[in-house]
């Protein structure tokens, strides 16, 4: 369950770390409503001559934001279309109430994700995962593109030339609760995006202290790749949703960071023990690996196996970089697990 699930490898996440940093800086300032642009006066929106707003125009006016790479970006003032490109931002956006007109597919998937699958209904899907048609995209004609993670600059170009108003939403670094903000700040709705975050924050910490006989305990999160399992560093989103409900990483897992440990061998299984072991899949190959070694003398061995305390979960939610509502189903499975036995 990597917490950038996109094809970027670690090292080259770290490698750009800097840029990300500072670029994930000027987000939550603007994010947080401490420059002019994000205050100034509404402009006027260009005419097109009647009729409904053409794509890229808004009949209440501009305002100026910063994307996730430090990019000043003019955004309506009130967007009326939006397209995300990302389930993360399909998960922010709907969070806050905004419908969106054009969606991709969930991670790994050929359809929505499953957890949003009741609030997309009759959405139209404009492409996989960061993949978007872009003929499907026009076709929606977005005043306003919220582009996830992407780094693809010739895209961009494509996406911009669709509507200026085409933003990155995250930086390699960012956790979800940053780019929650920034998509917050980007719709007009930074406010509402503070209030989201400050009652998860409430509800995971109340949750955490609830459960009693297994406050505190170490838990392992995992994903099963084809090829092995990974584990998640203590930065991941479903990391740090448990960290935010006061419980604990086995002591090999016990590191900072965003990313996921390459796929182990069987010889190091040992580094996915815990006091619990929550397990996710993204692919029918990565859920066959699964079953094919849970009939293995070393699986069985775990401390989480002999208890009975292996949960399998949804990869496609804890897999991802998150949002709102993923953190909510999260924070469901993990107190839905631990609860049992309190």
């Amino acid at each position: 369950m990597p917490s950038s699930h996109r094809p970027l490898a670690t090292a080259r996440r770290r490698a750009v770390r800097l840029l990300a940093v500072a670029g994930a800086a000027g987000l939550l300032l603007t994010g947080c409503g401490s420059d002019s642009d994000s205050k100034s006066e509404p402009k006027p929106a260009a005419s097109q001559g009647g009729g409904a707003p053409a794509a890229g125009d808004s009949a209440g006016g501009t305002r100026t934001v910063k994307d996730a790479t430090g990019t000043a970006v003019q955004v309506p003032a009130s967007p009326k279309r939006i397209v995300v490109l990302t389930q993360e931002d399909l998960d922010a956006v709907l969070a806050l109430g905004v419908k969106p007109v054009g969606i991709t597919n969930g991670q790994g998937l050929d359809k929505p994700p499953a957890y949003l699958a009741d609030k997309v209904k009759g959405i139209e899907v404009v492409g996989n995962l960061l993949q978007p048609v872009m003929d499907k995209v026009i076709a929606a004609k977005p005043d306003l593109i919220l582009a996830g993670d992407m780094q693809d600059e010739q895209v961009l170009k494509q996406l911009r030339k669709i509507t200026p108003a085409t933003l990155v939403t995250m930086a390699p670094t960012d956790d979800w609760k940053l780019s929650f903000r920034g998509i917050g700040n980007a719709v007009n709705k930074l406010d509402q995006a503070n209030k989201v975050i400050t009652d998860y924050e409430a509800k995971a910490k109340k949750t955490g202290e609830d459960l009693t006989a297994n406050k505190g305990a170490a838990v392992s999160i995992v994903r099963w790749n084809p090829n092995g399992p990974s584990w998640m560093e203590k930065r991941q989103f479903a990391s740090g949703v448990a960290l935010d409900m006061g419980l604990t990483r086995p002591k090999a897992q016990d590191k900072d960071g965003n990313a996921h440990t390459p796929a182990l061998s069987l010889e190091k299984i040992a580094e996915i023990d815990g006091e619990w072991l929550f397990l996710g899949t993204l692919t029918a190959d990565g859920a066959s690996a699964l079953k094919e070694v849970q009939e293995k003398p070393a699986y069985k061995e775990l401390n989480a196996v002999k208890k009975n305390h292996v949960v399998t979960v949804d990869g496609s939610v804890w897999s991802t970089r998150g949002g709102p509502l993923a953190a909510d189903v999260v924070l469901g499975d993990i107190s839905k697990a631990l609860s049992a036995t309190s």
